[in-house]
């Protein structure tokens, strides 16, 4: 069976290759390489997705072939004060007595762990069928991977997807989802000698992923500070004398958003009150979110002294659509007791030029749901006088129950953990739903070893669960001599 320790060591080589999501050029050659120096067959397609052939051991020659896939790309999320660069510097391992993390950046896990097992099992001497491992790009910025895979690629009929963060947990359908884009033209004007810029920052929350964790109720950062803004810009001391000079928040659509920060500059007589403004904004969020987010912090410090603000009346449209758009759960399943239905995350906020750009993420069990919500939003751009569109689309997972390859995977599981697995569907997107639509009749599910806080510096992975998913890894593909 492939071996804990195994896939540590290959998962310790990938975390050497930079795979931020749109450069996973890199990794994907060390797999080509990986496969060429076991002569396996494999290919790679004009996205940069690899197929890697494994075949089958002594025996089980004739059974169905199998298809394990992950992808291979990450969020790349760091503390404010890390120096670490993605594109250059590896991720080193920190242990930390069952745990799995990094220092002051994610790990990776999701999903370098994937490839790490299905490489380990393909190393390994354990008895497999046939075997195609799958490893997608760009999954985590809008499936474009698997979007765009052939049709006609795969020849396996069941697929292991090793994508999902609780052990012992099966997935069996998952939510669709798509980003809406709104665009903000804004206007420019001289600021003045004699005003003080400072820097106002909302940093110190979870964060964390925003189809998992959006039910959670944390905050977000993009959703504080426009809300600080609103409230600097209305109190008494700093009334209609505190302008906006930019904005910037959020890191990733499928991340919630833990830091956000904008310039201000007003005269020196107003901008002497901020300290105190922001002391009192802060203590009302602390109110507010409690023990939700403890390391909820609201800081000013300061900037340096641009030519230009934003006019007042840019400013004042462009916080008010801001407030105007909804984040967290819109729904909650009727069907599935404490399965989020639909939901939006008012992921990052960006001025470039005179444009402020807006990205949006919505998920939902249903398609109408999640065009309903998706249009809601553009409603609310076009009444700020936006431009709208939508980008990421991609549709929900349908579970099937009934499946064959789901009944051999709770009864390996069983066999070999003495319980059965959960069987589950979740809020997050997966590229089941892509590989479903472009394979009809590909039987699926999603399994992982226990992640906690993905696509956050606080990412984190549970060494046991590890250990126990390689057990049911090597059950479930000896139990295809059976067939």
């Amino acid at each position: 069976m492939p071996e804990a320790d195994q896939v540590l060591a290959l998962f310790e080589q990938i975390n050497r290759i930079p795979r931020c999501s749109g450069k996973e050029t890199q990794i994907s050659d060390w797999l080509c390489s990986w496969a060429d120096a076991r002569e396996l067959v494999h290919e790679r397609d004009e996205t940069g997705n690899v197929l890697i052939r494994v075949p089958a051991t002594p025996g089980l020659e004739s059974a169905r072939t199998v298809v394990l896939q992950g992808h291979m790309d990450m969020v790349c999320e760091k503390t404010p004060n890390s120096t670490h660069n993605f594109e250059t510097d590896p991720i080193p391992l920190v242990f930390d007595g069952e745990w799995l993390h990094a220092e002051d950046t994610t790990l990776g896990a999701d999903n370098g762990i994937a490839i790490a097992l299905a490489l380990a099992v393909a190393d390994s001497d354990a008895p497999h069928p046939e075997l195609e491992i799958l490893v997608t790009v760009d999954e985590e910025t809008g499936l474009t991977g698997v979007q765009k895979l052939s049709p006609d690629w795969l020849h396996g009929t069941h697929l292991l997807n090793i994508d999902s963060e609780d052990e012992g947990v099966f997935t069996v359908g998952c939510a669709g989802g798509r980003d809406t884009i709104l665009t903000l033209r804004i206007e420019r004007e001289p600021l003045p000698d004699l005003f003080v810029t400072r820097e106002v920052f909302v940093c110190g929350l979870h964060g964390g992923h925003s189809g998992v964790d959006i039910h959670l109720g944390r905050a977000n950062a993009n959703v504080l500070l426009a809300r600080t803004l609103a409230m600097l810009r209305g109190s008494d001391d700093c009334k209609s004398t505190v302008h906006l000079v930019a904005i910037h928040g959020g890191q990733a659509h499928n991340a919630i958003p833990r830091d956000a920060s904008a310039i201000i500059a007003g005269p020196p007589q107003v901008m002497r009150h901020l300290d105190r403004e922001v002391a009192r904004i802060q203590e009302v969020f602390r109110t507010e979110y409690g023990s939700l987010e403890p390391g909820l912090a609201l800081a000013l410090r300061s900037a340096a002294h641009p030519s230009e603000m934003i006019t007042e009346s840019s400013a004042r449209q462009l916080l008010d659509l801001l407030r105007a758009l909804p984040h967290g759960v819109i729904r909650m399943s009727s069907e599935v007791p404490g399965l989020v239905e639909t939901s939006t995350n008012l992921a990052t906020v960006r001025v470039k030029n005179d444009e402020v750009r807006i990205r949006t993420s919505q998920r939902s069990s249903y398609a109408t749901r999640l065009a309903e919500i998706a249009g809601r939003i553009k409603a609310i751009g076009r009444l700020a006088g936006a431009q709208t569109g939508n980008e990421s689309s991609y549709p929900p997972w349908e579970p099937h129950m009934e499946s064959e390859l789901l009944g051999r995977a709770v009864e390996a599981y069983q066999a070999v953990h003495g319980k059965e697995p959960a069987v589950e569907v979740v809020h997050a997107g997966l590229e089941c739903g892509v590989i479903g639509s472009k394979y009809p009749g590909m039987q699926m599910i999603s399994f992982g070893p226990t992640i906690q806080n993905a696509h956050s510096p606080d990412e984190r992975l549970y060494l046991p669960s590890l250990v126990r998913t390689c057990s049911f890894i090597d059950a479930l593909l000896a139990s295809y001599r059976e067939s």
